[in-house]
């Protein structure tokens, strides 16, 4: 119920009413006799109604207005006396919210003002909520979920859970691969499904199905994307075919309230208790401390070429993740721990007055804790290091950076083992690794191998030392 008003009903048949005797007189039309058009937006606002105003006693259908309408439109002062007679229309400002056009406590019309608000599209496509009442129902949703011990997890679809393409774009290695007659069977116990009517195959990410049935137990989860409501929708029906972990919880591109962001506004769960799996970090500029990166996930050739990579495709070589080590797998590990820090690591601290984004950080702080890097040549010449991504990045994950060497420094971190801090890393038995190494250690929230991470051109100067050393003897 999104108003504890029992006379929310009433109200709205009331100003309903006034409208449908405004119009029972219009020309060519005679009274009491709505049109064909007039009869389906009635039963059209009677569902919505009933969808709102679910267990009201008082509820009646609005075909009986029109039925009790005299032939002629009477003054307004006698409209309003006479529809209104046993209803009590409070006075609301602010207003809670709107349904239909209607604030849903006294049936004020929201034309006649500007109201601010936000409409929750994704849970109805007439629902508006003022401030006031987001904030009572946030309020209430944290209350409920952490009495069940669970937070609120935010998903994005493309790159994060799937992977899609258009028909058109797949490669001739793929269609040689017969990958697009694969897809056609729509298995559902499978991962790769052909998206009818939208020219579009998606590729499920290994582990996605195990993810959510266990991510299911700890928290409130919603889908998120930049993609059109109809893709999401179709999206959701493959990752939850029972409809058990989403219900309506489906954000799309139209419920953005800021272009090319998205926000926590749409989401009817404080900031305190919401983490966020993305695979791209600006989209999220007022909420990066809720966020957990994730490793794109690149299936199909197209997908590649998209973001720069020349190499084969997963789809080409006949390849995938690994389900028992690959990027959901990892992340669900990383998901309990927060999980776990958040509800038992609290002893003392009311739940109420807990924020789950502290624990992230301190989390995040930990991977490469007691590291002291160096960087040499990563980034340009003519920019400050401290403001790069990777700078930061380093930062992030407890590192402590710095720009020359020094006896306390463990890693120097380079593209050529050509430089001077490269051949003083070497010298003094350092780790020397590329940059790719930081990236990795961010995705999977635990220190890489360093072995791992090799610097081009470090077997070619070890040699050159070696002859050098055989020279001087």
């Amino acid at each position: 119920s999104l108003s504890e008003d029992d006379d929310f009903a009433d109200i709205l048949d009331a100003e309903l009413e006034l409208a449908s005797a405004a119009d029972s007189a219009s020309p060519g039309e005679p009274p009491g006799s709505p049109s064909d058009e007039e009869e389906e937006e009635e039963e059209d606002l009677v569902v919505e109604l009933d969808a709102v105003g679910q267990g009201s006693n008082k509820r009646r259908r609005l075909e009986e207005h029109h039925q009790d309408q005299g032939t002629a439109t009477r003054p307004e002062e006698d409209a309003i006396a006479g529809s209104v007679k046993d209803a009590q229309i409070k006075i609301c400002p602010p207003h809670p919210g709107f349904f239909g056009g209607l604030c849903f406590r006294c049936g004020k019309s929201q034309d006649e003002e500007d109201v601010p608000g936000i409409a929750f599209g994704y849970i109805h496509k007439v629902l508006r909520l003022g401030t006031s009442e987001m904030d009572r129902l946030r309020g209430s949703e944290v209350k409920n979920l952490l009495r069940e011990r669970k937070l609120v997890l935010i998903l994005d679809l493309d790159h994060t859970l799937i992977n899609s393409t258009r028909l058109h774009d797949i490669s001739s290695a793929e269609m040689d691969l017969g990958i697009q007659s694969a897809a056609s069977k729509n298995d559902p116990d499978g991962s790769l499904f052909t998206l009818q009517g939208m020219h579009m195959l998606t590729k499920l990410r290994p582990f996605v199905r195990k993810f959510l049935e266990e991510a299911s137990s700890m928290f409130e989860m919603y889908i998120y994307t930049m993609g059109d409501k109809a893709y999401a929708v179709e999206i959701a029906k493959l990752l939850d075919p029972g409809n058990v972990y989403f219900d309506s919880k489906v954000i799309s591109n139209a419920d953005c309230t800021q272009r090319h962001q998205k926000g926590l506004d749409v989401v009817l769960g404080a900031d305190s208790v919401a983490v966020i799996l993305d695979d791209t970090e600006y989209v999220w500029q007022k909420h990066k401390e809720n966020l957990i990166l994730m490793e794109r996930y690149h299936y199909f050739a197209a997908s590649c070429r998209q973001f720069g990579f020349s190499n084969q495709s997963l789809s080409e070589m006949m390849q995938d993740e690994r389900e028992s080590d690959g990027a959901l797998a990892t992340i669900l590990n990383v998901l309990k721990r927060i999980h776990t820090i958040f509800f038992d690591s609290g002893v003392g601290t009311a739940l109420s007055s807990r924020d789950v984004r502290p624990v992230i950080k301190r989390m995040r702080q930990e991977v490469l804790q007691g590291c002291k890097l160096v960087f040499s040549r990563v980034f340009p010449s003519d920019c400050r290091p401290q403001h790069q991504i990777m700078w930061k990045m380093a930062e992030q994950l407890g590192a402590v950076c710095c720009s020359e060497v020094d006896p306390s420094v463990t890693h120097v971190v380079a593209v050529h083992a050509g430089t001077e801090k490269a051949r003083w890393a070497v010298k003094h038995k350092k780790f020397l690794l590329h940059p790719r190494w930081i990236e990795a250690c961010n995705y999977r929230w635990h220190r890489q191998p360093e072995e791992d991470f090799p610097v081009p051109g470090l077997k070619e100067d070890k040699g050159k030392e070696k002859v050098a050393e055989i020279a001087h003897l």
